[in-house]
């Protein structure tokens, strides 16, 4: 089956019809293509049909009386029109060529030279590497907003890891400006020595990195979990990194509020079998010593011995009801409060101590008031268990206590951060499971209150520490309308 050769557009543009003549001549000679030639003697009506991308390849002539092919060049580039211009000379000048060649003309023809064979040569390069340049073209628009609208930070390093190229979620996550970020390298925001000595050893001796999570220290200090991974790529430049960090700070803390929840749930179903087993024989002691004191002789001592039996029955009675209502989860009503408000009493609360200790104060408010529905009591209690902790764990006459309250879209944020002892890194998972304390007299039951307080109010909260560089808090509360 006979496949007709292609349907090629073209426009000459010469002032002089004789040479267009001859130029037609040997375009006729051409068998691979079916050639539509037309001709334009002004520059005015050869750009007007350029507007309209009316042809697939231009020969201009370079003189076109008061104009050049060089003003016609420009004139495309403007436009911006991606079709081949071929450049036609009377006689060879090597600075118009790469004058000609440097404006994007495709190619460029002596006239005294022209022969049938060239011309199609010339169409045919011209053809394939303009087909070839608008493939790339699209590609590089295609991969260009991947990149750009890529929600992951995606990015170009050198061989130290220092940020080359990044796209815009690469500012967004880390908080840096592009140009900031062309004096930094990824080493630099890993806050953790072994973290930054795995991802050194991973890029040294595999020479890539894939889906290894690390911590970042953000420019405002935020801490944020991410996966990252590196490959090593090679051009005529040299040797770069291709890099991707994707942030699952959020979904590691659901993870830790999920796995909470689930130890706060087995805590509770174990109190209750604990607390049913112990009162029902407690019942019979109490009934037992109320049947011995009405019976029981007037003797002193025996009377002493029944009231010590007495008071510490109660008293194993309130433990169990103190476990009770820490394990089971708080139902309470709600009203709208401002957080600044309820933070100020807890404050209040805990400024004998703060005063004691001899701690400074460092309180920042947004001026606009953050409301949340709230039950003010025992959200000041949760508060004020949080603040007491941070005293604590802080040196007389040389702790900060720093307190502020942001608001969101969506959402505000409290944070209270000491510049305490920290928290051992074995200890911060395990921070608000009943029961486990570092105190010596604790029973480990202020901050598992403390978390069922702040889960009743739908918030969420994050714990941050440094070994002798404090701790920071970082609750999250849903914004009331």
């Amino acid at each position: 089956m006979l496949v007709s050769p292609p349907l090629v557009r073209m426009l000459i543009i010469d002032d002089d019809e004789d040479d267009f003549f001859i130029t037609s001549e040997y375009l006729k000679g051409i068998q691979e293509y079916k050639l539509q030639i037309d001709w334009s003697y002004k520059f005015s009506d050869a750009v007007e049909r350029l507007q309209k991308r009316a042809y697939d390849i231009y020969f201009v002539d370079y003189r076109l009386g008061a104009k050049t092919g060089l003003d016609f060049l420009r004139e495309a580039i403007r436009i911006g029109a991606e079709e081949p211009i071929v450049l036609l000379t009377g006689k060879g000048n090597k600075t118009v060529d790469v004058e000609a060649m440097q404006m994007g003309a495709t190619d460029y023809l002596i006239k005294t030279e022209l022969n049938t064979e060239k011309l199609e040569r010339c169409i045919r390069y011209s053809l394939e590497r303009t087909a070839y340049l608008k493939a790339l073209r699209a590609n590089e628009t295609k991969y260009r907003s991947m990149f750009e609208l890529s929600k992951d930070a995606v990015f170009i390093a050198d061989k130290n890891l220092r940020f080359k190229d990044c796209n815009p979620a690469t500012s967004s996550m880390l908080g840096y400006t592009k140009e900031e970020l062309a004096q930094v390298a990824v080493y630099d925001l890993i806050d953790d020595v072994k973290d930054k000595q795995l991802l050194q050893s991973f890029m040294e001796t595999e020479g890539h990195a894939a889906d290894l999570e690390i911590e970042l220290v953000t420019k405002d200090g935020e801490r944020k979990t991410c996966v990252f991974s590196a490959t090593e790529t090679a051009d005529r430049e040299g040797t770069y990194f291709q890099g991707l960090l994707h942030d699952i700070t959020n979904l590691r803390r659901a993870e830790k509020a999920n796995l909470m929840v689930e130890k706060l749930g087995a805590t509770g179903r174990l109190v209750r079998t604990l607390a049913h087993e112990v009162r029902n024989p407690l019942n019979n002691i109490n009934m037992s010593v109320e049947q011995l004191a009405h019976s029981a002789n007037e003797q002193e001592e025996t009377g002493l011995f029944l009231d010590i039996i007495q008071r510490n029955s109660k008293r194993i009675g309130d433990i169990i009801t103190e476990l009770l209502d820490t394990a089971r989860p708080t139902e309470l009503t709600f009203e709208k409060y401002p957080l600044q408000a309820i933070m100020d009493e807890a404050v209040a609360e805990a400024l004998d101590r703060i005063t004691l200790q001899h701690i400074n104060m460092d309180v920042r408010y947004t001026p606009v008031p953050c409301y949340v529905m709230a039950n003010k009591e025992k959200l000041r209690i949760a508060f004020l268990n949080i603040v007491i902790n941070a005293i604590e764990a802080m040196e007389a006459g040389k702790g900060t206590l720093s307190i502020s309250i942001e608001k969101g879209r969506g959402e505000h944020v409290v944070t209270i951060k000491d510049n305490g002892c920290g928290i051992p890194e074995e200890n911060l998972s395990r921070l608000f499971e009943p029961y486990f304390t570092s105190k010596r007299n604790g029973m480990g039951l202020g901050l598992a209150a403390t978390l069922n307080i702040l889960q009743s109010h739908k918030a969420t909260i994050d714990v941050t520490s440094v070994m002798k560089g404090g701790t920071t808090f970082t609750i999250t509360f849903p914004a009331s309308a």
